[in-house]
């Protein structure tokens, strides 16, 4: 498998450390709100790398963290009159909610920042002790003019950040790139007891003790959103790599950004959309599809008309598998025809060569839509239950490493729908095909469609 690294610019083969085990932090949510369109995108593009690489024999250790304090957090606690604990809490009970949603697996290991203070405290003592990070008034910052390779992910050299630095100015700093490892505590905030008095830790060493400590000094894939690159990661691999004397991580996965209707998304401007709104209107299944509807390094244009086309797609990978299940119910044979059947392993070929190719989910799709025509065109009732449920498996196996195709729409019919079926049944039987026709239309625009074939009654919801 090929993987773009942002840390060499260029596509190199995965070669996990230990042969056979991957280990993988991927930064989570700070948990002070809903989570946004733009958060998602990670979230569901390295849930499916994880999901991929399990699918290919790897066990897979997977962190993502909660940001359960900072200065976002505190802010909110005190708009709504509320502890940090408890806006932390409220939010990553609705993460979950969310996440469950878009068909997110949870991590291995979900830490929480306030669970690893002294991890955190640790590491700083080594930095201070190393002489990477000084002590101001309760403070400690990092100093970012002794680790040399300052800069190597992002491509930005330290002199030229210096000179174009929009930080906020602080005497007390050594340099302007300086940035704080623990912070000292002012009124109102919540603070733990440290060496430096008592306070509270910066945002970008949470994450590297956190990593440091589920998964080790080096680590094989560190993946975020492009916004990530500076300098939360570029920080990142400063403080882990000053502290332990080691790689941090060997490949460093970004995500494009999302657009709304062909622009920037912001607050200011009223495009800011949180995937709980998003759901209200759409499946959380289509808000998956549609966010691997495109390479996921490439930006993507979210937009109405573009989540409707997402959601006409999935439809039809619904409709290929509702009549394979149709079909093996009222099969008769149980055979397996070659000759129909045919070369749909191929389709199985295309999708992992395109998944290999730096996790190209956009081809992955295409493979699964040119198995989907196949099926639809050689995959009919007259077909063996062998051949039939060969073709159901091999699609469940391709969207199962997407992590689509998972709802059981025939379980999800309620008592009032399944009673209006049987009905319309009894009205054919009776040769009432007044009845018969009021009710499917009833049916219909409950989102069921009914269609008479040979072998019964098929349920399609749309």
């Amino acid at each position: 498998m090929k993987l773009y690294n942002t840390l060499t610019k260029r596509k190199e083969e995965f070669i996990p450390l230990k042969p056979g085990e991957v280990k993988m932090y991927s930064c989570g949510p700070t948990v002070y709100d809903y989570f946004h369109i733009g958060n998602a995108r990670p979230f569901i593009i390295f849930d499916v790398l994880r999901r991929f690489l399990e699918y290919r024999g790897y066990k897979v250790i997977f962190v993502q963290n909660f940001t359960d304090i900072d200065d976002k957090m505190i802010r909110r606690a005190n708009e709504e009159g509320k502890t940090v604990a408890e806006i932390a809490e409220k939010y990553i009970r609705e993460y979950y909610v969310d996440a469950h949603g878009l068909g997110i697996k949870d991590p291995t290991y979900a830490p929480r920042a306030t669970e690893n203070i002294d991890a955190i405290i640790d590491m700083i003592k080594t930095l201070v002790d190393k002489g990477y990070a000084y002590v101001v008034d309760g403070d400690v910052y990092f100093k970012t003019s002794k680790f040399e390779e300052y800069g190597k992910l992002s491509g930005h050299r330290l002199e030229d950040l210096e000179l174009g630095a929009r930080i906020e100015v602080d005497e007390r700093k050594e340099n302007a790139m300086d940035f704080a490892l623990w912070k000292a505590q002012k009124p109102g905030e919540p603070a733990w007891d440290s060496p430096w008095g008592k306070g509270r830790p910066g945002w970008h060493i949470e994450c590297s003790a956190m990593a440091n400590r589920y998964l080790g000094e080096t680590i094989d894939i560190h993946s975020g959103g492009q916004d990530l690159i500076f300098p939360h990661h570029e920080n990142e691999i400063a403080q882990s790599e000053a502290c332990n004397g080691k790689p941090f991580a060997r490949y460093w996965l970004h995500n494009g950004f999302i657009n709304i209707n062909n622009e920037k998304m912001s607050k200011s401007r009223g495009n800011f959309f949180t995937v709980r709104d998003i759901a209200k209107h759409y499946d959380y299944e289509v808000i998956r599809f549609f966010l691997l509807s495109a390479h996921y390094r490439s930006p993507i244009n979210f937009s109405d008309a573009l989540l409707e086309q997402a959601k006409s797609a999935l439809n039809r990978i619904y409709e290929c598998r509702d009549n394979l299940r149709f079909f093996l119910s009222k099969a008769e044979k149980d055979t397996f025809e070659e000759d129909i059947y045919g070369n749909l392993d191929i389709y199985r070929d295309r999708f992992i060569e395109a998944m290999e190719d730096d996790l190209n989910t956009a081809d992955a799709l295409a493979a699964i839509f040119e198995l989907v025509r196949e099926i639809n065109t050689r995959i009919t009732a007259n077909a063996g239950k062998k051949t039939i449920s060969k073709a159901l498996d091999l699609l469940d196996e391709l969207t199962g490493v997407l992590g689509i195709m998972r709802k059981e729409y025939e379980n999800d019919l309620d008592e009032n729908i399944r009673a209006l079926i049987e009905e319309r049944q009894k009205a054919r039987a009776e040769r009432n095909f007044k009845r018969a026709d009021e009710i499917r239309d009833q049916l219909r625009k409950m989102g069921i469609e009914l269609q008479d074939t040979p072998q019964g009654v098929k349920v399609v919801r749309k």
